[in-house]
């Protein structure tokens, strides 16, 4: 059964509503089900503070959290639409890992980095709504994954790149059409439909049935929220009417082509059985310079 009270858009609620702390629980969540391990987040840093523009300072949220083992890694959660969207994600990560080590301090303070991509447009090809890439190297003519020496308390450990190098999932939203049977599947459901089950026990999604009710929102919140929704309707009507609008004029800029190169073959015809140059003009409409290249 699904309530049906209306829930805020997961976009916006990163940008307004989850970065305080006692809304935490909600990304702690999402990380948790994407990890598959328990994520406790300690703070949200302040990696956007230089950027120029409040757009740009609410699209990336950096968070610092422990895993299972007590290990502090930091997760990247980014949301909107960019051209050149991999190199966007990779600028984020290496900002993500160079801002948040201090000069002079050693390589070993360089923490796990995990990019989660949360996309509402069309990226590319491409079935799936969840992919999730790391760094592994592959012998190239042995086949086997390196592992290397790392120091840990004093002592010399072997550990793999893929344990130090950052990881990256990307969800896309608009893929998702299954019914929800699992964490992850609720999770896109509200992703993408705003809803979660009245009975979920999915982390993350038990405290959003309560923290991101849009009938909790004051006046001047929901006035806010409701413009940003019908911004983003009238966003999305431009991005279609410009993909119709291409596609049609390379309709047409085909269907010109293939005129052309029926007359081109016409032509080739009329000139192999002798005819004149002006008689295959009147017939196929095409210049004399372009007859006499054939």
């Amino acid at each position: 059964m699904l309530v049906e009270n209306k829930y805020i858009r997961f976009d916006w609620a990163v940008k307004r509503m989850l970065r305080d702390k006692a809304n935490f629980a909600v990304l702690e969540g999402l990380v948790t089900v994407l990890l598959g391990e328990k994520i406790v987040i300690s703070e949200l840093l302040e990696s956007e503070g230089n950027q120029e523009t409040s757009d740009a300072k609410f699209n990336r949220v950096d968070i610092k959290a422990k895993n299972s083992k007590g290990e502090i890694i930091i997760v990247e959660v980014q949301l909107s639409r960019q051209l050149y969207y991999l190199q966007r994600m990779l600028y984020g990560v290496s900002k993500a890992i160079t801002e948040h080590i201090q000069i002079g301090n050693l390589y070993d303070q360089v923490k796990k980095v995990y990019s989660i991509n949360i996309i509402y447009f069309d990226l590319g090809k491409g079935s799936d709504y969840l992919y999730h890439g790391k760094t592994v190297f592959t012998g190239v003519h042995t086949g086997d994954n390196l592992v290397v020496n790392t120091k840990e308390a004093d002592e010399i450990r072997m550990t793999t790149p893929e344990n130090v190098f950052p990881e990256y999932y990307i969800i896309r939203v608009n893929e998702f059409n299954k019914v929800a049977t699992t964490p992850i599947e609720e999770w896109l459901d509200y992703l993408k439909n705003n809803r979660i089950n009245d009975e979920t026990s999915t982390p993350g999604l038990q405290e959003a049935r309560k923290k991101l009710l849009y009938m909790t929102m004051s006046d001047a919140e929901r006035r806010a929220y409701d413009s940003h929704m019908e911004d983003l309707m009238v966003q999305n009507d431009v991005l279609d009417t410009a993909k119709l609008e291409g596609l049609e004029q390379g309709r047409a800029e085909g269907r010109a082509e293939g005129e052309q190169a029926k007359a081109l073959n016409i032509a080739r015809n009329l000139k192999s059985m002798g005819l004149g140059v002006a008689d295959i003009q009147r017939a196929t409409g095409l210049s004399e310079e372009e007859i006499l290249g054939l």
